[in-house]
Formats: C-alpha cells, sequence, structure tokens
C-alpha cells in the first residue's frame, strides 16, 4: 500500500481503530495524555490495511486543562490533500517557471540584443576605415541602455571631430613650414651661384631668418600638439587671478624699455579671483594677449587689465590702444597661423598660433574667449579689447 502505510518502518504493528459506542477517554491514550497538558498522536490499523491517523490537544484555560480535542482522519484523505498540495506546488512552480521564460525573452530582446548591436557597431568604428559607419540611436527608450546609445553617438561624432582637426592641423603645418622652406631654398640655391660679398651676406642673413622662423614655428607646433594630451593629464587646482596677473605685471614692468606701452591692473578691490585651473597655462594665455596687446600698441600708450567677479564667472579684459581689429576677421583671429601683424613688424616673427592655443586653452578649462573692437565717442576703432571668462572656483 502506498501512502503514509509506505512511511511506516517494516514489521511495526499498530493497533485496530475501534469506536465503541460508549466512548471514553481511557479508550484513547492520546486522549488521556492530552488531559495532562501535552500535545499528542496516534497511528492505527483500520483493519482493511488502510491508516487512521488521529492528534489529540489540550483545551486549557489560564493554564488548567478543561478537556482535550480528537481529530481523526484516515490515511486516504490525507493522502489525497498531500497529492493536491503537490499539484498546486506544481501549477505555481509551473507559472514561475513560464513566467521566468518569458521574462528572460523580453529582457533578451529589450537589453541584451541592442547591448550587442551597439557593440558590434563600436567594434566596425574602431576596425572600419569609413564615416558611414554609425551607432544606432536608442535614444527614444529614455533609459540607460538610450543613455549609453547616445553616449556613445556623441563619442563617435567626436572622434571624428578630432580627427578632421588632426588632418587640418597637418594640412596647416605642411603649408606654413613650406613657405620658409622654399624661401630658405632659393636662398641657399642663389647664394652657391654669386660671387659677390655684400649679395652673399644678405642672402646668408636671409637664410639665417628662414631657420630662425622655421625654429619657432616647429616650437609652436610641437607645443600646440602636446596641448591636449598635456590639460587631460594635468592636476587641477586653485589658481587666484588677481595675483597671477599681479605678478605677470610686475614682470613686464621690470624688462619693460622706457617707451613702452604701460601696463595697468584694475581689480577695484575685488577679492577671492579663484577659478579651478592649471595656473602655468592661463599663465600662458594673459601672457599671449599681453604679448599681443603689446605688439600693436603705440609707444607709450596703454594697455589696461580689468578683473571682475560676475556671479559664477571671473572675467577679465585685456584692452590696448592700438589699431584694433579688421570686423571680418573678429572671428578668425582665433585660428591656426592667423597672419595679420602690426606695420613694420619683421615676417616670420610669431607663428600664429598664440591666439588659438589661448582660445584651446580657456575651453579646455570650461570657459569662453572673444575679441571685440573698443571704441571712442566718434564711433571710431580705438582698440582691440579681449575678453576671457572662466567660471569661479
Amino acid at each position: 500500500m502506498t501512502g503514509w502505510s509506505g512511511l511506516l518502518p517494516p514489521g511495526r504493528k499498530l493497533p485496530v481503530y475501534h469506536e465503541a459506542a460508549d466512548q471514553r477517554a481511557s479508550d484513547y491514550p492520546e486522549v488521556a495524555e492530552a488531559l495532562t497538558g501535552e500535545v499528542a498522536e496516534q497511528v492505527r490499523d483500520d483493519g482493511d490495511g488502510g491508516l487512521v491517523l488521529s492528534v489529540a490537544v489540550p483545551v486549557q484555560r489560564y493554564r488548567q486543562v478543561l478537556g482535550a480535542l480528537l481529530l481523526s482522519a484516515d490515511g486516504d484523505t490525507i493522502d489525497q490533500a498531500v497529492r493536491t498540495i503537490r499539484l498546486d506546488v506544481l501549477k505555481v512552480f509551473g507559472i514561475a517557471l513560464a513566467v521566468t521564460t518569458l521574462l528572460s525573452l523580453y529582457l533578451a530582446g529589450t537589453i541584451v540584443r541592442p547591448i550587442v548591436k551597439l557593440a558590434e557597431a563600436a567594434d566596425r568604428v574602431r576596425h572600419g576605415h569609413r564615416r558611414q559607419t554609425s551607432i544606432p540611436d536608442f535614444s527614444r527608450r529614455g533609459d540607460e541602455i538610450g543613455n549609453l546609445s547616445g553616449s556613445l553617438r556623441d563619442m563617435t561624432d567626436a572622434l571624428w571631430q578630432r580627427m578632421d582637426a588632426i588632418e587640418r592641423f597637418a594640412a596647416d603645418v605642411a603649408h606654413e613650414i613650406k613657405n620658409p622652406l622654399t624661401s630658405l631654398r632659393s636662398a641657399v640655391e642663389t647664394v652657391a651661384r654669386i660671387d659677390d660679398p655684400g649679395q652673399q651676406r644678405r642672402l646668408m642673413g636671409i637664410i639665417l631668418d628662414d631657420v630662425q622662423r622655421l625654429d619657432r614655428l616647429i616650437s609652436d607646433i610641437s607645443n600646440a600638439s602636446r596641448l591636449d594630451a598635456e590639460l587631460s593629464r594635468a592636476e587641477i587646482e586653485p589658481v587666484d587671478l588677481g595675483e597671477l596677473l599681479s605678478a605677470l605685471v610686475d614682470s613686464y614692468a621690470a624688462t619693460a624699455a622706457p617707451d613702452s606701452p604701460r601696463l595697468e591692473l584694475d581689480i577695484a578691490g575685488h577679492h577671492h579671483l579663484v577659478v579651478a585651473g592649471i595656473g602655468a597655462r592661463l599663465a600662458q594665455v594673459f601672457r599671449n594677449l599681453i604679448d599681443n596687446a603689446l605688439s600693436f600698441s603705440p609707444p607709450d600708450g596703454e594697455i589696461r587689465i580689468k578683473v571682475r567677479r560676475e556671479g559664477d564667472t571671473i572675467r577679465t579684459i585685456v584692452s590696448d590702444q592700438g589699431p584694433g581689429i579688421p570686423p571680418d576677421k573678429v572671428t578668425a583671429i582665433f585660428d591656426r597661423f592667423y597672419s595679420e601683424r602690426p606695420a613694420g613688424e619683421k615676417f616670420g616673427t610669431h607663428s600664429g598660433l598664440g591666439l588659438s592655443i589661448s582660445k584651446q586653452i580657456v575651453e579646455a578649462h570650461g570657459g569662453q574667449i572673444v575679441a571685440t573692437n573698443r571704441t571712442d565717442d566718434d564711433g571710431h576703432i580705438a582698440g582691440a579689447r579681449f575678453i576671457v571668462t572662466l567660471p569661479r572656483a
């Protein structure tokens, strides 16, 4: 027999279940035990190969046993109840398995496959050579995968822009180096064919100027090419622009010629002019602006440097009394190798990278640099003005 009888030890004999017409508590040992305050159970043989299970529990009030409650059930009933419970458990397990499977398929379709597509597209970008390869756009999902897709697309666009910038930079470098090289080659070929000492000295002077120009140009190009890597590695620290500009003005004043333009620093009681950045590179920006102003200012002119704290930014204005900026070149002066120089300056003295590098440094600090013209009361151009705006620390 299966069921509860299969759980009994082999050879064990059970008492036969019998119900008397006049039942007493003493007829049931489990009841007698329950009257002592303990829960008791008993398994009996129903006489037909089945089992009868009985449980007796005491009925108490304030720990006083008032009686006992006896519950009996045959083994088939219990087996049927257990089978029903097992069937219910199997049903719940089946439903949970189905839900888990459907959820896995859903997650595979909404998470795994898009990530696989993004990974494959990123791999194509890495190994491909054509710009047509693009990252799938999942930004309309509005979740983390959508954000990841947008970030990868922005990163890819920035990568192509950086490659374009490198190509343009290489082309500009080749163009700028070719000019002094052409002049140098022409002078070398000519000096070898003439015997006049005067002409030879003049050509050797041209050769020396071209070599110096190449040296300056290569040095500036090298600095510009290293700038991005240096800005990404350098430690950010608090930089007091008031102290930095005061030191620069004192340095220029100590080495200035008698008829050089005067530098005037206007802080006007403003304190805590602190930005977060790289002190040496910010100093390079203002040295470039001051050198530019000195180049264009007339003798005994004035260069005014004004620093103000405006909300969450610090604005520095460098103004000169030079001829100003051609109206159509206000933006172009920040291009690489911009060649507009003051009248009378020796060609090749500057590489044209100073303002471009300054703009790159300021933008790497989260700031902005713009150029405008100063005007007098009659509306005529009275000089140039450069405005550097940096976020306050």
